[in-house]
């Protein structure tokens, strides 16, 4: 059976599902008392609201989940079940209701928008666990190590996942891009979403997966099983250390991706070159107010002194009605997507923008931290040279901007002259290159980061970037590919940033490959019909590879 590897790894155990939601009693009565009723619900929701709040301090998911703990503190979800409950409606129900018309709603608008729905009706399941009084749906804990089989994870659950007897994810629906595969990574768990065929098996059916290939296999034989165990150990002991390297020492710096305190923490102590991609969205969300140009001070110098001589590049807020923030009054889009979203957001609020800046410089002169700043979702080169000429005029020293929409990346070349570096994000560019939501449950094959289109748009950037010296490195999950983050050094990527548990597999692949290895690499995924076939083309010719320098090395 295959779905899409979006967390490389093996994992050999049986499968367990999720334990499903509290299903509602249609016998249930109304309560006696409204009142009492409603006051119920706003502390079920508030439990919730504590419950991703503390899932979140953790910091696998962090700014996922305070986003949801957000949610589920909105008054407009107790005012809606409010509603229900003077109909007479039992009080669980009631709650259901409501958020699934909220939900529906959500759904109706499309895009990022959608993807809240899902983290609503995770709100919904576990709030009507705790009017009920019955156990939380979420993750089962057998006693022994298991394959965690669902249809979809919440960031929830998927956040919950560290220090479990999980061994591998699988879910039915999900794409490469999705919360699933984003937080797998995270915790270097193997994991392979988008396998409708998941639904068939049973509790119990002893798989072998491989996030990799994206496959797994029910009732593997004893001799395949041992394959398995032994091509884990190898891959759990990483061969190359320190900076990334081809064969022929060609650098690509591998760098990791943060959006929490407990993030830069935990990248801090492992064996990478700094950060790639600080997400700083974790100070905005679940608040009122915006936080004080001194608050972000000390939670920058906090992320920066933690890289000591390791370089830090900060991404300034990526938020807008995609990710409504609610101190941010921005109108209600039809398609969010493609509405007010990161940088745009400066051009109707640029105080946020000037503290964020004013905040990183002090905190940069604070630490003494060698820091880049880059912008999210520039469209053109005028938006370059605006935030580039602002962001210099507070005593931002290193400039960048994202590559997320196809016009920067057709027009890299003239973008790339107002500032010093680029980082390609492979997620948004390739929904909006495929026009395929990248939260879509269904879409996954054409946000596979194979795909042609995108290769041909990162080739381009970085040739642009090429010619006028520039860096141009790759934030998106691609990169942590072990098979494609080869591809994506041969097509000029001189940085890769990722998870920072996938740092090591990555380091490993680039090592046992010279540079002109992974540019004949580039050259056949380019040259390749389908994303399919260009996977499997770099399968192979790795492998060639790998066969023949361990020949010259046996002579």
């Amino acid at each position: 059976m295959t779905g899409y590897g979006v967390s490389p790894g093996l994992a050999c155990a049986p499968i367990i599902r999720m334990t499903p939601p509290a299903v509602l009693d249609p016998e249930e009565g109304p309560g006696s008392d409204p009142g009492h009723e409603i006051q119920r619900v706003r502390e079920a929701l508030t439990e919730v609201a504590t419950q991703l709040t503390t899932i979140a301090a953790d910091g696998a998911a962090g700014a996922i989940l305070e986003a949801g703990a957000l949610m589920a503190r909105d008054p407009a979800l107790v005012q809606a079940a409010a509603d229900h409950i003077g109909q007479g409606t039992p009080t669980a129900r009631s709650l259901s209701l409501a958020i699934d018309a909220y939900c529906a709603q959500l759904e109706a608008t499309g895009g990022y928008m959608a993807e809240r729905a899902a983290d609503l009706r995770d709100i919904r399941n576990r709030a009507v666990a705790v009017l009920l009084g019955v156990p939380m749906p979420g993750i089962p804990q057998p006693g022994h190590p298991f394959i965690l089989a669902a249809e979809d994870l919440s960031p929830a659950d998927t956040a919950q996942l560290a220090g479990r007897d999980v061994m591998g994810l699988l879910t039915e629906k999900g794409g490469p891009t999705g919360h699933t595969a984003i937080l797998a990574r995270s915790l270097g768990l193997p994991a392979v979403v988008g396998c409708p065929q998941a639904a068939t098996l049973p509790n119990g059916t002893l798989l072998l997966l491989d996030g990799e290939a994206g496959t797994i296999e029910p009732h593997p034989s004893a001799h395949r099983r041992q394959q398995a165990v032994e091509a884990a150990l190898l891959r759990r002991q990483p061969r190359a250390t320190g900076p990334g390297r081809t064969a022929d020492r060609h650098a690509v710096t591998l760098l990791a991706n943060i959006g929490t305190l407990a993030d830069a923490a935990r990248a801090a102590q492992a064996d990478n070159e700094g950060v790639g991609l600080f997400r700083t969205e974790f100070l905005f969300l679940d608040r009122r107010e915006p936080p004080t140009l001194e608050e972000q001070i000390q939670a920058y110098s906090q992320v920066l002194a933690a890289f000591e001589e390791r370089t830090v590049t900060v991404r300034t807020l990526d938020a807008g009605s995609d990710k409504p923030l609610p101190f941010l009054s921005l109108p209600r889009e039809d398609n969010p997507a493609l509405g007010i979203r990161g940088l745009r957001t400066a051009a109707q609020f640029p105080d946020i923008l000037v503290t964020q800046l004013q905040a990183l410089v002090a905190a940069q002169r604070r630490t003494g931290a060698r820091m880049r700043v880059m912008a999210p979702m520039v469209s053109t080169a005028d938006e370059a040279a605006q935030f580039a000429d602002l962001a210099r005029s507070f005593g931002v020293q290193t400039v960048g901007v994202m590559i997320e929409v196809p016009s920067a990346a057709l027009d890299a070349g003239r973008l790339l002259q107002h500032v010093d570096f680029a980082s390609i994000g492979t997620n948004d560019l390739s929904q909006y290159t495929l026009a395929a939501d990248r939260t879509s449950p269904t879409l996954g094959r054409l946000l596979d980061p194979w795909q042609h289109a995108l290769l041909i748009l990162v080739a381009g950037v970085c040739r642009a970037a090429a010619a006028l010296e520039r860096p141009v490195g790759v934030c998106g999950e691609a990169a942590a590919d072990p098979l494609l983050a080869p591809v994506l050094a041969g097509l000029g990527a001189s940085s890769l940033s990722m998870a920072a548990p996938a740092v090591a597999a990555v380091r490993d692949a680039l090592a046992q490959l010279t540079l002109q290895q992974c540019r004949s690499l580039a050259d056949a995924a380019l040259d390749a019909p389908t994303p399919a076939a260009a996977r499997a083309t770099a399968r192979e010719m790795s492998d060639a590879f790998h066969e023949t320098t361990r020949d010259r090395k046996g002579r």
